[in-house]
């Protein structure tokens, strides 16, 4: 996996963000899409009810599905999330791997938040990012992988993919 993508920005077109809540995707996802003018699925809106209550499992698989059939941005849903479709259409993974304390705290900025949510952010690092990391290897071997660990690294990142 590479610290720096191979292509230029105006070649991404269909691009998955990865990471812990708080990690910043759906803000790098908004700021890329309109960049790039690619509409953005936040999957937060289309996953989560005003109450917090999340889809139906097999409801959320189908909309997965439709939703990785557009041509468009979209970022990650940690345990709820079913990859898959749209790793396999990726041609850019961005992976936000930022420190829990960060996360921690954009998300308490940000508002209310389920305990599973907190647990899962807290445990993503050692549960789930080994799993993502497979994933890409296995559905998306063709794609550009970048690695972020922190804001001056996007800052880099996104400069140096607009040369």
């Amino acid at each position: 996996m590479a610290g720096a993508a191979r292509g230029k920005i105006e070649g991404m077109e269909r691009v998955v963000i990865l990471g812990r809540g708080g990690a910043g995707k759906s803000t790098l996802a908004r700021e890329l899409g309109a960049e790039l003018g690619l509409p953005v699925i936040e999957l937060d809106l289309e996953f989560w009810s005003e109450r917090l209550e999340p889809l139906a499992p097999t409801e959320w698989v189908t909309r997965q599905r439709q939703l990785a059939e557009q041509d468009r941005m979209d970022g990650d849903l940690g345990p709820y999330d079913n990859i898959e479709p749209r790793l396999r259409r990726a041609d850019t993974v961005i992976v936000l791997d930022v420190p829990l304390w960060r996360s921690a705290y954009r998300a308490w900025r940000r508002g209310r938040e389920r305990w599973d949510f907190w647990v899962w952010t807290a445990n993503w690092r050692r549960n789930d990012r080994p799993g993502l990391l497979c994933a890409i290897v296995k559905f998306a071997p063709d794609a550009d992988v970048v690695v972020l660990r922190t804001p001056t690294d996007v800052r880099s990142w996104r400069s140096s993919v607009r040369r």
